[in-house]
């Protein structure tokens, strides 16, 4: 499974959410590798602390070699790195793919994600790609990718209104590149229960035919403490009620996956 986790708007939890899921999926005995495309690394930073600044190679020196050709050139794997979590593995970004990106475009390596992945086909049970908040080459080349696609909605209106264009534009690029794509699903992030405005928000995109998944992911300051220590909810408390929540997602997405487990 392929999965890309995508929404334009920043700060909805994106990188959490990638993290977590792919965290749970690693915890249960599967393979992961998780691909940090946002020239923020939040993902790379949230996996291996501060150490994500000094870890050679990373995805700036992936490019680099996809922009300059070379007879010695490293194999696809060896810009893959262990996370200090068993079964758990990133190819971490670095902030020079932002400056990497308009050659990227000119020399129309679009592609060059979906071949990297099809060469490490078979090594990895699930791969999570995480983007950044633009529908730029880096996340056209993790939608050309993927199979599925994850949207994080925050429960504001403002979210609500860009969705179906971003859908619509999903739709677009399954038509145009990438036939196995599809919408997993709309996931509920920083959901207040009680509050009328994020009940009534929901309800709103579920009534519009929307595909939103049922397990829904609180708001809560585990979270902060979780980024603070560079280690995902299962592997700081596995029974708080927000790493709940992930699981539960993740067999609501997997449920393949949990039945072999």
């Amino acid at each position: 499974m392929r999965r890309v986790v995508f929404n334009q708007k920043g700060g909805v939890g994106k990188s959490t959410i990638t993290v977590n899921l792919a965290a749970v999926a690693a915890a249960q005995g599967r393979r992961v590798l998780i691909i940090d495309l946002d020239p923020q690394g939040n993902s790379s930073h949230y996996l291996l602390g501060s150490a994500a600044n000094q870890i050679e190679p990373h995805l700036g020196d992936f490019f680099d070699q996809v922009l300059n050709f070379s007879l010695y050139a490293k194999g696809s794997a060896q810009f893959i790195h262990p996370t200090p979590f068993k079964n758990l593995f990133i190819m971490p970004s670095h902030p020079c793919i932002a400056e990497q990106q308009t050659k990227l475009e000119a020399r129309y390596k679009i592609y060059k994600l979906r071949e990297t992945l099809a060469e490490l086909a078979g090594q990895y049970d699930e791969v999570y790609i995480d983007t950044p908040p633009a529908l730029n080459f880096f996340t056209l080349s993790a939608l050309i990718a993927a199979s599925g696609c994850l949207i994080p909605f925050d429960c504001d209106t403002f979210s609500r209104d860009a969705l179906l264009g971003l859908i619509a534009r999903v739709e677009e690029i399954r038509q145009d590149h990438n036939s196995e794509l599809r919408v997993e699903g709309i996931i509920v992030n920083q959901y207040q229960p009680r509050a009328s405005l994020p009940q009534r928000l929901v309800q709103d995109l579920i009534e519009q035919g929307l595909p939103v998944l049922q397990s829904k992911l609180s708001s809560s300051v585990k979270i902060r403490e979780s980024h603070d220590q560079a280690m995902p909810l299962i592997a700081l408390d596995a029974k708080h009620k927000l790493t709940q929540e992930f699981c539960q997602l993740y067999a609501e997405l997997s449920p393949v996956a949990i039945s072999q487990h």
